[in-house]
């Protein structure tokens, strides 16, 4: 009985097997974009701010003494989380909710106050910072208002490059700080300009990181 012929006959088709062969080996490595998850699945997590709200370095607070107007002020807080108050010079502030802080100056006034009545307002929160990075014209930090959306973050740093892949832009946030490595949320930028999904209204955090591949 004949032999049936060979798919591959010769040292050329040999090269051209195995060649494939290798092709399809390595094609999940160069395709794989790693583990994340997509915007439309992803859970959000609580912050601290979410129940009551920590203030920072950069916030500005009114402070407002019932019946004393001469001790009513507009505050921001430094660097070191102080404030200062007539009578009570500085102020520990950063890490407090406004109501905590307003028991604080209220127990301190009582020195100098008969009854004194304290209510502490956030007037203006402090701007956040936000990374862009890859495939966009303007890399870095970028200071943006409180709750921006990814669609600000990414005007403010300017056009996509030629490289640029539109669908794979990847918002980097820190959810667990005990994990190693952050969770990815990838975004389609169709997505965000179609207003589908929650990609359109997704608004980030200080210290994201936002990566165009």
């Amino acid at each position: 009985m004949p032999s049936r012929p060979s798919r591959f006959r010769g040292p050329g088709a040999l090269s051209r097997a195995l060649a494939c062969a290798g092709l399809l080996l390595l094609a999940p490595a160069c395709s794989g974009l790693g583990k994340y998850t997509w915007v439309n699945e992803y859970q959000e997590k609580p912050t601290e701010s979410d129940a009551a709200y920590q203030i920072v370095p950069g916030d500005v607070l009114n402070v407002r003494v019932w019946g004393q107007e001469a001790m009513t002020t507009r505050a921001k807080v430094r660097e070191d989380g102080r404030i200062s108050l007539t009578f009570l010079d500085d102020v520990e502030a950063s890490g407090h909710s406004p109501a905590l802080l307003a028991q604080q100056i209220q127990t301190r006034l009582k020195d100098f106050i008969n009854h004194p009545v304290v209510t502490v307002s956030l007037e203006e929160a402090r701007p956040m910072s936000v990374t862009m990075l890859g495939e966009v014209a303007n890399v870095g930090a970028h200071v943006l208002d409180p709750g921006a959306t990814l669609l600000q973050a990414l005007g403010a740093a300017g056009s996509f490059t030629d490289y640029a892949h539109r669908d794979r832009i990847f918002v980097l946030r820190r959810d667990d700080p005990k994990a190693d490595e952050p969770t990815r949320i990838r975004v389609k930028y169709e997505d965000i300009i179609r207003g589908e999904g929650r990609a359109a209204a997704f608004r980030l955090r200080p210290g994201d990181v936002v990566v165009v591949e």
